[in-house]
């Protein structure tokens, strides 16, 4: 396989890489607070889908597993021809379900603390805070 051909096989993770780069290069370049903080969001939102995406897998289901509708249990055949490589892997997913909620209030919070800092010094410019500090 030539390198061309494996960066084009690879599209998605170059994707999650540029959105990952946007969100660090608005968080350390930018001076207004609130530019800091979407770029922190477009930063949790990069990897969020990015751990979503390897969870993922072509051709694969749910993790489900149907009963039987009359006795209410797992034929004992189908137990025994359980395969996890025919399934998705769960766990990626409900993690970052987690990971929403925490950006989510980490957004909240940070949001509280920018509107607490313009009512004290009446800006959210990051060098003119730092400008009255001093």
């Amino acid at each position: 396989m030539q390198p061309m051909e494996i960066v084009l096989a690879k599209y998605n993770y170059w994707i999650y890489v540029l959105l990952m780069m946007i969100g660090l290069y608005a968080m350390l370049s930018k001076n207004n607070l609130v530019k800091k903080i979407i770029g922190m969001s477009v930063f949790q939102a990069a990897i969020m889908v990015f751990y979503v995406s390897i969870g993922a897998k072509q051709g694969a289901t749910i993790p489900i597993i149907e009963d039987d509708p009359i006795t209410g249990h797992i034929h004992e055949a189908a137990a025994q021809t359980i395969n996890a490589m025919h399934y998705v892997n769960p766990l990626p997913h409900v993690l970052m379900l987690t990971a929403i909620v925490v950006s989510v209030s980490t957004l909240g919070v940070a949001l509280a603390i920018i509107i607490g800092i313009h009512k004290q010094y009446g800006t959210i410019e990051e060098d003119e805070i730092l400008e009255q500090i001093r």
